[in-house]
């Protein structure tokens, strides 16, 4: 039997306060950071285990709908930004991973879904599952780098944003494009077994591109301008504008209305 979504919601938001709590509040005992981490995992997974069962109970892959990507977008946010915390020890990074990972399951939880087993044909495939997962995950990486962006664009008027902080940037952002390549790669080789064709340039695919430009973008220009540290970030903020207009935005286009690529509610 499928939990709850709304128990879930309280069960997971609750501990994810208690263990932000425990992170920041001043030191009471000596292993806090320990137990706050702990807390903060514990409700990670809870939160994957709702997506578990959810997998079970729908008999196919939850990626279908808007709301089923923001669960795993959720999920992959909050793992990552505690894993993030331990590589570089970014104390700003459990706060802002997890309240972007919040908002994702509040939307979810204003808008409840009524899920369906069925998948369309062109679905059923074995590239649906590897195509949605990367991309989500690719998507959750540079969430986080945008965060990083926002935060390097308030700090850097104080001179307080080092260019240590942007590398660290940089890697996070090598790691999302790569998965991000390897999505649209994917996403070819699942259009052609499906329909005959690797790209057919739909809202969706265009849109896709474009996202995967700005971040090459952004990667070119810090290597080429290596020690500029304004313009990489606005150019960071800017492409994730265009990669929620790509996940969001497309869906509400009228020309986007008959492709395979728009989620369900």
């Amino acid at each position: 039997m499928l939990l709850n979504y709304n128990t879930t919601t309280v069960i997971v938001l609750t501990l994810w306060a208690i263990g932000i709590l425990f992170f920041y509040l001043p030191s009471f005992f000596k292993q806090q950071k320990v137990v706050a981490n702990s807390i903060l995992i514990v409700g990670i997974l809870f939160l994957l285990s709702y997506i578990i069962q959810l997998w079970l109970y729908l008999e196919r892959a939850p990626m279908r709908t808007l709301g089923e990507t923001r669960l795993w977008y959720s999920f992959f946010l909050s793992i990552i930004g505690v894993a993030i915390y331990f590589k570089w020890k970014l104390k700003f990074m459990p706060l802002f991973s997890i309240a972007l990972a919040t908002l994702f399951i509040l939307i979810n939880y204003n808008n409840p879904e009524y899920f369906e087993k069925t998948l369309m044909p062109a679905l059923q495939s074995y590239w649906f599952v590897p195509h949605v997962i990367v991309y989500i995950f690719a998507y959750s990486l540079f969430g986080i780098t945008a965060l990083m962006a926002c935060k390097g664009l308030f700090l850097v008027h104080k001179k307080k944003f080092t260019m240590d902080d942007l590398n660290i940037t940089d890697d996070i952002v090598y790691v999302a494009f790569a998965f991000l390549t390897f999505g649209l790669l994917f996403g070819a080789l699942w259009a052609k077994e499906a329909w005959g064709h690797y790209w057919t340039w739909d809202p969706k695919e265009t849109w896709s591109f474009i996202t995967w430009l700005f971040y090459l973008i952004y990667l070119h220009y810090r290597y080429f301008y290596r020690f500029s540290i304004k313009t990489p970030l606005y150019i960071l903020a800017l492409a994730f504008v265009i990669l929620l207009i790509c996940w969001f935005g497309v869906n509400y286009l009228p020309s986007a209305q008959s492709s395979v690529h728009v989620y369900g509610n």
